[in-house]
């Protein structure tokens, strides 16, 4: 029996046994709005009704509707602006159920959307920087939970730590059935403190059950910048709890930060200690190979419609810093720059034009060529500019081999690598420019005099 039907009823027993004004007054224009939870909701047209209703008629409307459907009903007398507040609350309540149901139900979707596709081992570059960092990354992933547990990856940002755990966790998803999260320290802070959040029924059972499934029913958890539990007291207590779950069960943790384990000292002992239990690689800097090797994969990945020539990749490894998303914006803003002048052909000088505001500040004091070059510049009284350039003039030729001279006595850099810094000359200018000083200075008192000066002025180039 539905609740028109109910009503129509009810309403048409008490009729008969009410007064017509009495009917007519206070039932003639009520209706029956929904029964829930034992309770029968009745809408009436003003406020008066509710009072009256409740205090002379309610053992009546009870009596007759317990004779029509034999339950006993709680009465409920509504306005009708109470029924919009009444479906706003029903409203919140079953999209709040909907959105925790999705994230119990889509579970594992969850997981597999916190790792990133395309990250993994196979476009990862390896190079003597980062070379033992992924052999035993991939050592992990062949056999988790047997081989370096927990392994902790650390290094600065931008040298691959987070490509590496995508490449483990995107490997173990390929090969295996096994249950793999990544998250960051943020993303678990974040999810612990939405267990103290309450439902409509006042509590967080389900909540709790949901994070302790989502983070202990696993196989494999990958967790990024461990140093921004931090601070985070109860983060870390949970987190501890957490570690040794996983651990005890034999899952695999592996784990990520910008320093080593006992440099850590914002997080808990116990937890610093857990850290070392397993295998710490620290992932370096990449060298100027790494880096050439970088830059071509980008390039090549980018399937670019006119060439970058060798010099140009070489003065960019040369002069951006080790973060690999800035060797790759480096090249991203060239092709920009090359596309503002109508695609201009890309060329060295190009390039110095396009990327000046993106080579690293003190960069310059960092490289032993550019102190060389800056402090041979400030004594001749021209610009770096000039001796990297092509200038032929007397002025600033001899300057500029003076320079190389002092580049390839002082420091370890080859001919090809000097070569680069002065504006992209090739080796054998170099070695003509050095061998012309070296003669010089025998005959040449004077520049014999002002080279000592200058390596004086250099000091020691480490």
């Amino acid at each position: 029996m539905n609740e028109e039907v109910l009503w129509t009823k009810f309403l048409d027993q008490i009729k008969d046994e009410l007064s017509s004004i009495s009917y007519n007054t206070w039932f003639s224009e009520t209706k029956l709005y929904k029964i829930k939870d034992g309770k029968a909701y009745i809408i009436v047209p003003m406020p008066i009704y509710k009072n009256h209703l409740a205090d002379n008629y309610s053992n009546l409307i009870i009596s007759k509707l317990y004779e029509i459907s034999g339950i006993n009903y709680e009465l409920r007398f509504l306005l009708a602006e109470d029924i919009e507040e009444e479906k706003e609350k029903e409203k919140e309540i079953e999209e709040k159920n909907i959105l925790n149901s999705r994230e119990e139900k889509n579970y594992s979707e969850v997981i597999h959307n916190n790792l990133i596709s395309h990250y993994t081992f196979d476009n990862f570059i390896v190079g003597n920087s980062n070379k033992f960092a992924h052999a035993a990354a991939l050592s992990v992933a062949e056999n988790p939970g047997n081989m370096y547990n927990p392994l902790f990856l650390y290094g600065n940002s931008g040298l691959g730590k987070t490509h590496l755990m995508h490449a483990i966790g995107n490997y173990i998803i390929s090969n295996s059935n096994k249950r793999v999260l990544y998250v960051t320290s943020e993303q678990f802070k974040d999810d612990f403190v939405k267990v103290n959040r309450k439902d409509e029924n006042g509590t967080n059972f389900n909540y709790v059950d949901f994070f302790k499934d989502k983070y202990r029913n696993i196989d494999v958890l990958l967790i990024d910048d461990i140093q921004f539990l931090g601070g985070a007291s109860k983060s870390q207590e949970e987190f501890f709890h957490t570690f040794n779950n996983l651990y005890n069960d034999s899952k695999q943790i592996i784990i990520s930060s910008d320093r080593s384990p006992n440099d850590l000292k914002l997080l808990e002992e116990r937890l610093r200690t857990r850290f070392n239990w397993g295998l710490q690689v620290n992932i370096y800097p990449p060298d100027f190979a790494l880096k050439k090797e970088i830059l071509k994969k980008k390039i090549v990945g980018g399937n670019l419609e006119q060439d970058i020539p060798d010099e140009v990749i070489e003065y960019i490894a040369n002069n951006i810093g080790p973060d690999v998303r800035q060797l790759e914006g480096s090249v991203t803003r060239l092709l920009a720059y090359s596309a503002i002048w109508g695609g201009k052909e890309i060329t060295l000088d190009l390039a110095i034009e396009a990327l000046k505001d993106s080579v690293s500040k003190g960069m310059g004091e960092k490289n032993d060529i550019h102190r060389i070059q800056r402090i041979v510049s400030e004594y001749f009284q021209i610009s770096v500019e000039d001796i990297r350039s092509k200038k032929r003039s007397a002025n600033i030729s001899q300057p500029r081999q003076i320079a190389m001279y002092l580049c390839r006595s002082m420091t370890t850099e080859s001919f090809p690598k000097i070569g680069i810094e002065f504006g992209g000359k090739d080796h054998s200018t170099v070695m003509h420019s050095v061998e012309k000083i070296e003669n010089e200075i025998k005959e040449n008192k004077d520049l014999a005099n002002i080279i000592e000066k200058l390596k004086k002025d250099i000091g020691v180039v480490q």
